[in-house]
């Protein structure tokens, strides 16, 4: 019986999707629950898996734009095979190489991590026997992390390559404009000490990484101290809605993440509940899923503020851009060592520019400036997110 393989419904309002690659070829034999194909939609790229085994019939090509719910490929499940009377084995003289091809389970991410550095796959799932195949075990096989950037070697021709933009790519570039067009946006910017939490960082990751399986990281302060300083500035948190200002009694932050198909920014809810612990497995897992390609619409839905985090690629500064219907966003950047005046003595520390971007038919010079030296002030003293950024001293004191 054929099987006819459906484009399920990515979430409300989505109506179309883009065949993004095929993971498989026409006419492959592929196993229960196999990646077959990667569809992207303006909000996501998500996998499809075989239901069963079989043999695939694949019916719409690669970057075609499809309904959801249209069929795109056919399964012919495999018959079983009867058992025959068992022969002799005939004692070859030399053993016979395989002809099989290896079978390969892999992230989409990681076969186009293989693809793009040529990898040996059959060493590759040598190396990592009846394991799926991911990002990291790659890494750790051709050691990626040492590797420089992709250099395109140009030949002086005049040739030109076209390739369709993504749907994700799509609709982040209409809303980039659409923010330009309609917010009155504007930037504040400030700079942050982080000697204290690097001294954190250093006299604590290794406990905290074996209590909670994950190590210390610097968006976990930042996110901390953002739900602090939202509570005492919730114009920051709020957001437009037609002719109503709607300020949620709820800290939803979004973490933006460079995917391989463009920015995604998955959402940690009720983030103002959270442990420093639960904050930081929280991030690793949706940044995870967010550069595997498996973020989910529901993980990226609503957000009521986002951090973004240009340090990463070396930016020293920038301005960030409003992720709408959110009035602010908080850019982190490259921690640079530099000298600066403590008490009248020049010293040398490790400093990050800051940058809040935020609507200005919102927010107001006092909330956005107030609010970001609140988050400089949480940060260069973290034992302050302890007290909800109270003086611990005055508490002490009742003062």
């Amino acid at each position: 019986m054929t099987i006819e393989i459906k484009i399920p419904s990515p979430g409300e309002s989505i109506t179309q999707v883009q065949i993004a690659k095929w993971l498989v070829t026409d006419g492959e034999p592929v196993d229960k629950d196999q990646e077959i194909v990667e569809i992207d939609s303006d909000k996501a790229s998500f996998p499809l898996a075989a239901p069963e085994s079989g043999v695939v019939n694949i019916l719409v090509p690669e970057g075609t734009i499809t309904a959801v719910g249209s069929v795109i490929a056919t399964l012919q499940p495999v018959q079983p095979v009867q058992p025959v009377q068992p022969v002799q084995p005939v004692q070859p003289v030399q053993p016979v190489q395989p002809v099989q091809p290896v079978q390969l389970h892999a992230s989409p991410l990681a076969r186009k991590i293989i693809e793009d550095k040529k990898v040996d796959i059959q060493a590759l799932t040598h190396a990592f026997p009846g394991k799926k195949i991911t990002r990291k075990e790659i890494e750790s096989f051709v050691g990626s992390k040492k590797d420089g950037p992709t250099v395109i070697l140009m030949d002086g021709s005049r040739n030109e390559e076209r390739k369709k933009m993504t749907m994700l790519r799509l609709k982040l570039a209409e809303r980039l404009v659409s923010v330009k067009n309609q917010t009155a946006m504007l930037t504040t910017f400030n700079e942050i000490n982080m000697k204290a939490v690097m001294q954190i960082r250093e006299k604590y990751n290794d406990i905290f990484r074996e209590r909670f399986g994950s190590p210390l990281g610097f968006m976990s302060f930042f996110t901390k101290a953002v739900t602090i300083a939202l509570q005492e500035f919730p114009q920051v948190n709020s957001m437009i809605d037609g002719e109503d200002l709607v300020i949620p009694g709820y800290i939803d932050i979004g973490i933006a993440v460079s995917a391989p198909k463009g920015l995604v920014v998955p959402v940690l809810r009720n983030a103002e509940k959270m442990s420093f612990s639960e904050i930081e497995s929280k991030i690793r897992e949706l940044a995870g899923k967010a550069r595997e390609n498996r973020i989910s619409i529901d993980e990226m839905k609503g957000g009521t503020f986002t951090i973004t985090n240009g340090g990463v690629f070396g930016s020293l500064m920038s301005t960030p851009i409003l992720n709408p219907p959110q009035s602010a966003i908080l850019g982190m950047h490259k921690i640079q060592e530099r000298p600066i005046a403590i008490h009248g003595q020049v010293v040398i520390a490790p400093m990050m520019y800051v940058a809040l971007s935020y609507d200005h038919r919102v927010i107001d010079g006092r909330e956005s400036v107030g609010f970001l030296v609140k988050v400089k002030d949480l940060v260069e003293d973290p034992v302050k997110m302890v007290t909800l950024g109270m003086d611990p001293i005055q508490l002490l004191l009742d003062i």
